[in-house]
């Protein structure tokens, strides 16, 4: 495959050498088109001696070749890592001051970029609507890592990784061999409806206080992004889920529905479900609520127990959704976060919900001792409503997200 390696002038630009390497030991032949600022950050040699190919961030070397436009005609994929703000915006309004810019004008093959900046400018509104923007227009624009970036900060933002810069860009090359309807991503979800809900349900003691769990909403949002990468129309239902969290969805054209309960959340999903192909129940909700919830903060009395808390039971929001059924053929879909104990494993316990909830696929996920709840990673194995194992999914959160859509696809077309 013939690829075409942009590097934008970002701190990240150092791993573009690494995806490089990773790139040519494929067997790929690969040019890096860098813009100048990232010959500030690795120099041309570096690239020319692991592509064997010339470097020049210049559109007016090597004019006689007209490379500006031949470089991209000529390409099977374009892979922009790390690709700055600077250059989102100007591929955005169709910049074509230098030779990526230019390149990208000229490329009609596959696009994916792997965005690289500090969180504040990837939360930015401009850089959210950039990203949209591309993505409308079927570039392939990655979600950033969240972790450590330049200096102490920490955040969204960081540069994926090469080996999962790498896997998604030939991924997308192969998903649209022989198309030229969807260039840049597999749209196997292009015409549907899907709701997906996110986060954790808190049920309000008093004022200040609430039952809640440990949920920080990854999971949810990995599945809410990759539906709308694969072309479908979303709903977020959002559980206590800072805006900031959502930014990226909302940019990208998906409605968001904050809640709190799970009243509000059974309220908010129902609403979006009436007209959906698909209801995803990934929020972690509350089994149980307090049975009153005074007006006031409950006080300490010292030397005096708390009165107990009486609790009541939740709606089975997940076991209505199926029972219930709210468009024809709509494909229900929950998760069971277990621990396993001495009555059974994580996925005896799994099995055993999915046959009580009647979902038509429940992915069943072990949580505590840092997995699934905050993690950047999970594992889960996916049932059918009888129980029996169907798909399985181990790595980030988007790739298990990626692995849960296509097993809901199989149950979409009847597979």
């Amino acid at each position: 495959m013939r690829i075409l390696l942009g590097v934008s002038g970002g701190i990240a630009a150092y791993k573009a050498v690494l995806l490089l390497r990773l790139l040519r030991e494929q067997g790929h032949a690969v040019r890096v088109v860098p813009t100048a600022s990232a010959l500030r950050f690795v120099g041309a040699p570096t690239f020319e001696a692991l592509s064997g190919e010339p470097v020049t961030s210049e559109v007016f070397d090597d004019v006689e070749h007209v490379q500006h436009v031949a470089l991209g005609q000529g390409a099977d994929l374009v892979v922009v890592a790390p690709a700055t703000a600077d250059l989102l915006s100007r591929a955005a309004t169709g910049r074509a001051d230098d030779l990526l810019t230019s390149t990208l004008l000229a490329a009609r093959c596959p696009v994916v970029m792997a965005p690289a900046m500090h969180t504040e400018m990837w939360q930015h509104p401009a850089t959210q609507a950039n990203v949209a923007t591309l993505r409308e227009r079927g570039v392939h624009v990655m979600d950033p890592a969240s972790g450590r970036l330049t200096g102490t900060d920490t955040g969204p933002g960081r540069l994926p990784e090469p080996e999962e810069i790498a896997r998604v860009a030939l991924e997308v090359a192969a998903g649209s061999a022989g198309s030229t309807a969807t260039p840049a991503a597999v749209a196997d979800l292009a015409g549907r409806r899907v709701v997906v809900s996110a986060g954790g349900t808190r049920e309000a003691i008093d004022p200040v206080r609430f039952i809640g769990n440990r949920s920080s909403g990854k999971q949810g949002l990995a599945l809410a992004q990759a539906a709308r990468d694969r072309g479908a129309d979303v709903v977020l239902v959002a559980a206590n889920l800072e805006r900031a969290a959502t930014a990226p969805l909302r940019a990208a054209g998906a409605e968001v529905v904050d809640v709190e309960s799970t009243a509000q959340l059974r309220d908010a999903v129902r609403a979006a479900a009436a007209d959906a192909d698909v209801v995803v129940m990934a929020a972690a909700v509350a089994d149980f609520r307090p049975a009153r919830t005074p007006g006031a903060k409950i006080k300490k009395v010292p030397g005096q127990a708390p009165a107990p808390v009486e609790l009541v039971e939740n709606p089975d929001v997940l076991a209505e959704l199926a029972r219930d059924r709210l468009r024809p053929g709509q494909v229900v879909v929950g998760f069971a976060a277990e621990t396993g104990d001495e009555t059974g494993s994580v996925l005896e316990h799994g099995r055993a919900k999915a046959r009580r909830k009647g979902a038509d696929l429940l992915a069943v996920n072990a949580v505590g001792a840092g997995r699934g709840f905050g993690a950047d990673t999970n594992e889960v194995t996916v049932v059918d409503a009888a129980g029996d194992v169907v798909a399985g999914a181990r790595g980030t959160k988007r790739e298990v997200a990626d692995a849960l859509w296509d097993a809901v696809t199989k149950v979409l077309s009847g597979i």
